[in-house]
């Protein structure tokens, strides 16, 4: 059975576009949660485990959970990392087109057994954001293989989604999302959710989320991540972590 205590231990939270790496020791678990994001899970010493809805929990060397997917977490002590994918990047069409079989389902370890022992040795000796950052790209093209996605974002939702990414600090209306889109706000919402399987507001939750947590992990207290990305105080972007992520901001330790 997985430990009854909250996990705690993340080292560091990087982020990129379209992406993010979530890397350290954890210990306890994560309560079920659900996201946005395609979650790819890599035990880089031990085994982690995950279950999800109506899955028990199992042991995994490398494991993704699809969007939207309502799972838990339990890194047993060890260190792991878990790199998010939005699903509307190349990389996150060819993951789904490749894996689409199950809420969670293993993936191939043999090939990035290298590119996981660097992670790991990346991370013991602190290397640089940019060197970790590399290192992920290349993991996750490596999963991907030679797949090529069988469609791809419509472009009017990628400039949409560019323009929102370049404001998560400040509001951003239907009129304003659809008009990058040049669409009427009616055509923009019911392509944006098509597209992306989630609402326009729900999606900008997920985006500040993860940008608040990513800047505080950069040093910014957590109120003053949480005030910056258009949180109500630092409760508010604990609660929603927590909902989004099973964790809350407080439990993530700086290294």
């Amino acid at each position: 059975m997985p430990s009854a205590k909250p996990i705690v231990g993340i080292g560091r939270v990087l982020l990129w576009s379209g992406g993010s790496l979530w890397i350290g020791r954890a210990t306890g678990h994560a309560q079920a949660h659900a996201h946005h994001a395609i979650q790819v899970s890599m035990a880089l010493t031990g085994r982690l485990r995950l279950c999800g809805a109506e899955t028990p929990w199992r042991d995994h060397a490398v494991a993704m959970v699809h969007p939207h997917q309502r799972h838990q977490f339990d890194g047993g002590g060890e260190t792991v990392a878990q790199i998010f994918v939005e699903p509307e990047t190349t990389q996150g069409r060819a993951l789904l087109q490749l894996h689409d079989a199950a809420p969670i389902v293993d993936l191939p370890s043999e090939t990035i057994q290298p590119l996981l022992a660097a992670l790991r040795d990346g991370f013991a000796s602190e290397a640089p954001d940019e060197a970790l950052i590399a290192i992920s790209h290349r993991l996750v093209d490596t999963l991907c293989g030679q797949a090529l996605p069988a469609f791809s974002v419509d472009p009017r939702i990628s400039r949409a989604i560019e323009f929102m990414r370049e404001r998560l600090s400040e509001p951003v209306t239907l009129a304003q999302a659809a008009a990058a889109a040049h669409l009427s706000p009616s055509r923009f919402r019911h392509l944006f959710v098509a597209q992306t399987g989630m609402s326009l507001r729900a999606y900008l939750l997920w985006a500040r989320v993860e940008a608040a947590v990513g800047a505080a992990m950069g040093g910014v207290s957590w109120t003053e991540a949480a005030q910056a990305w258009g949180f109500a105080d630092s409760a508010h972007l604990s609660r929603t972590c927590r909902r989004m992520f099973g964790i809350a901001p407080t439990m993530l330790v700086r290294p």
